[in-house]
């Protein structure tokens, strides 16, 4: 029997390498570990990632630039949930990952949590962020 695999997948629509460059810049350990693009006379526009594999704190996640365009993107159903090891560290994300995005639970004390943040970055992305 084949071991399954199961991973978070993320579908751009022409954003994933400016995506991709942004969460290596903000996570110390955040890397590329495979990327193809797309070729001349390929399904999608030359270039553009067909599929990309990265980690962020572990985590592997797989990523695309959908060569169909559609009326959907991002939910908040779905989001990145991080745990934080200082209050330093949560400003810091919180402060990189909004920028251009959105709160949607402003950093705060919410009872559950010391600090916490709910917020869409400029890409569409649902980030949560966590300082128990």
């Amino acid at each position: 029997m084949t071991q399954l695999t199961v991973l978070p997948f993320l579908m751009f629509q022409g954003s994933a390498a400016a995506a991709l460059d942004f969460y290596c810049s903000i996570f110390p350990d955040a890397k590329v570990n495979e990327i193809e693009r797309y070729g001349p006379g390929e399904a999608g526009p030359e270039g553009s990632i067909k599929r990309a594999r990265f980690s962020i704190c572990g985590q592997s996640v797989l990523c695309t630039d959908s060569v169909l365009k559609h009326a959907f993107s991002f939910t908040p159903s779905f989001s990145f949930f991080v745990e934080c090891h200082s209050e330093k560290q949560i400003r810091s994300l919180n402060d990189a990952l909004k920028e251009g995005g959105a709160d949607m639970m402003p950093i705060a004390s919410y009872g559950f949590s010391t600090l916490f943040a709910w917020l869409t970055d400029r890409f569409g992305v649902s980030w949560q962020l966590n300082y128990a």
